[in-house]
């Protein structure tokens, strides 16, 4: 049967196919060592200050974590008022902005009463 197969009666590896294996396994290793230290072992700078006398007075609070603070702050403060104030969108166009309590209770009445 084993004649069929056209296969040597010796199963056993031969020595260049070892060493082949080996060199391959060694190669992959060394190319993953490689790739490894280039994403994490180079030095990296860790000094992110920026010389704030060459930046535009208005820009100079994206350079400092105070003023990005301050800008998210006032951004959220905005945000919050839009969401809970009435307030004209396009007085023309006769397009108003009301309060999310206040829309969500208009659709609810617009639709009728929810199933439970």
């Amino acid at each position: 049967m084993a004649s069929d197969l056209n296969t040597p009666e010796s199963s056993a590896p031969s020595s260049r196919g070892v060493l082949l294996t080996a060199g391959v396994v060694v190669a992959c290793f060394l190319i993953f060592a490689g790739i490894v230290w280039l994403a994490y072992g180079q030095k990296r700078s860790t000094d992110l200050t920026a010389d704030l006398s060459k930046v535009d007075a208005a820009d100079q609070w994206k350079f400092t974590a105070e003023g990005r603070a301050a800008r998210l702050q006032e951004l959220r403060a905005k945000a919050d008022a839009a969401a809970t104030t009435y307030g004209w969108i396009d007085q023309k166009a006769g397009v108003v902005r009301l309060p999310i309590d206040r829309a969500m209770e208009l659709v609810v009445a617009e639709q009728g009463r929810p199933r439970s």
